[in-house]
């Protein structure tokens, strides 16, 4: 059970905050059951509802700051996603994404990453599919690692680059 005003991830929803743990008064609605009221962080304007005994919504705490510094310097050897098939890259992201998990996205991330710079190499333009999912896995992860690490979201990709970096450079002395 989460706590109100405390952060969780849920589903596409990204990163939220836990505002209420009530019964709803909408027709049609189990009137006994209780619901999480969730604000995200980042999608201003929206609520959403989340049944506390639901097991089908995915939601979890946010990553603990040494988890989030954990998974940044893991990312060098998370592997990349296997694309077997190019006609089924989408559904194989989308299926990452469905995890709600921060490996994750930075499997898509990285694969997207590559595909793209190869893309360009080639004088082709990126998939509009590609651009889509690296966007969707870019906002989850920076946004999560944005509130566990205590920083602004768009500093995020330069923090992630900065820690890989000087870890490197230590590695190499």
């Amino acid at each position: 059970m989460f706590e109100i005003g405390e952060y969780v991830v849920c589903g596409n929803k990204g990163v939220c905050v836990v505002e209420e743990i009530t019964t709803l008064n909408i027709s049609g609605v189990d009137k006994e059951r209780a619901y999480y009221i969730l604000k995200p962080k980042y999608l201003s304007g929206s609520t959403v509802y989340v049944p506390v005994d639901s097991s089908k919504e995915s939601i979890r705490k946010v990553l603990a700051p040494e988890e989030a510094r954990k998974l940044i310097d893991a990312i060098p050897d998370i592997p990349l996603l296997t694309i077997a098939n190019e006609k089924l890259s989408e559904q194989t992201y989308r299926d990452s994404m469905k995890t709600n998990q921060c490996v994750e996205w930075v499997r898509i991330i990285k694969t997207i990453h590559l595909r793209k710079q190869k893309r360009l190499q080639a004088g082709r333009k990126v998939t509009a599919v590609d651009a889509k999912y690296s966007r969707l896995a870019e906002e989850n992860l920076y946004g999560e690692l944005a509130v566990s690490l205590g920083i602004d979201r768009d500093k995020v990709e330069t923090y992630i680059t900065e820690e890989i970096r000087g870890k490197a450079a230590v590695a190499e002395t």
